[in-house]
């Protein structure tokens, strides 16, 4: 079944892509949550002429997501963490952190955006986490976790 999302959808699209799924999971999850409607001729139409005024404007949103990600780039960002024995964090370092730091540096970022390998951080040192500005911008991003101060 040929579906359209009305909005991204992690490991199948992103919004306005037309994709094709297994009956059941259009029929009884995409479609009745309102995430993706069924690709007629006639909503085939509309989302072509959608996509040629939106292409358009597309390129201003492709230009500030690499801006963004240049300065995002020229960041040294250290995550304080409480430290056991053996360089073993109390807790864990996740994207929510890393989204705490973007704003107090004054950059907003979605918690979802950010991928960190493992989703978690349990040991002190350098990591790098994936960071999608946008569907065609996405940055690999380096930070460190070192031990808290006391």
């Amino acid at each position: 079944m040929q579906i359209i999302l009305k909005e991204n959808i992690e490991n199948l699209g992103f919004k306005d892509d037309l994709v094709k799924v297994k009956n059941g999971y259009g029929r009884n999850y995409l479609i009745p949550q309102g995430k993706a409607v069924l690709a007629t001729a006639s909503a085939k139409k509309i989302l072509a002429e959608n996509l040629k005024q939106k292409a358009f404007k597309e390129k201003k949103i492709i230009d500030n997501a690499t801006a963004l990600g240049e300065k995002l780039m020229d960041l040294v960002i250290q995550i304080p963490s409480k430290v056991g024995s053996g360089e073993k964090l109390f807790g864990s370092v996740s994207a929510a952190d890393l989204v705490k730091v973007f704003e107090s540096q004054g950059h907003e970022i979605d918690k979802n955006s950010i991928a960190i390998p493992g989703k978690t951080i349990k040991r002190l040192g350098s990591y790098e986490a994936k960071i999608r500005l946008h569907r065609e911008v996405s940055i690999q991003f380096p930070f460190e976790v070192v031990p808290e101060k006391k």
